[in-house]
């Protein structure tokens, strides 16, 4: 069984987008190595990319382009040759390679999806779909990098859980640039 995950930005008081659903202050302006490593051997991870249709808006107009593959070559690769998802109604047709569209029954094709066999699944932002398949018990782990930033109004993840969640930490890692790695299993 395929495993999923979620991989989430988020800020101190825990959003992760903004009011106005923008993403840019969890892109850490100080320069890291260590980070910048993190981030590239993350990228490579050879699994299938989920997304909501903003968050892949958001992707494909960086990923695909000569400026993602000049400044950030490795990870622009990574996010370039993986499969990819997109959950919409709305979306006519994709502009990335390996991507296909999921228009109906998220559930029920993320499960089939889980059944399968390959590398893992990550979902990247799409806050409403982490959501979703929370409620369904269909993630199994959450990965946050929680960014020395406060937003003070936002949205959360778990909008819409109305049941608890108990996780289990499972790996933490501190940054120099102040990003805090944090990964836990979920209970289900």
């Amino acid at each position: 069984m395929r495993k999923l995950a979620v991989f989430e930005s988020v800020s101190l008081d825990g959003y992760f987008t903004d009011v106005n659903g923008d993403m840019s202050w969890a892109y850490n302006r100080v320069k890291d190595q260590e980070w910048d490593s993190f981030v590239s051997n993350n990228a490579s991870g050879g699994g299938t990319l989920l997304f909501g249709r903003i968050t892949y808006d958001h992707m494909v107009s960086y990923w695909p382009t000569p400026e993602a593959i000049k400044n950030d070559p490795s990870v622009a690769r990574g996010m370039n040759k993986s499969e990819k998802v997109v959950f919409s109604r709305t979306l006519e047709n994709t502009r990335w390679n390996n991507t296909r569209i999921v228009r109906d029954n998220i559930v029920a094709e993320v499960r089939k999806m889980k059944e399968g066999t390959g590398n893992g699944m990550v979902i990247l932002g799409s806050g409403s779909i982490v959501s979703q398949l929370t409620r369904e018990g269909l993630v199994d782990e959450f990965q946050f990098v929680v960014t020395p930033v406060v937003l003070g109004k936002g949205r959360t993840v778990f909008e819409g859980i109305e049941k608890g969640l108990t996780l289990k930490l499972t790996k933490s890692r501190t940054f120099r640039n102040g990003n805090v790695f944090l990964c836990y299993e979920s209970d289900k």
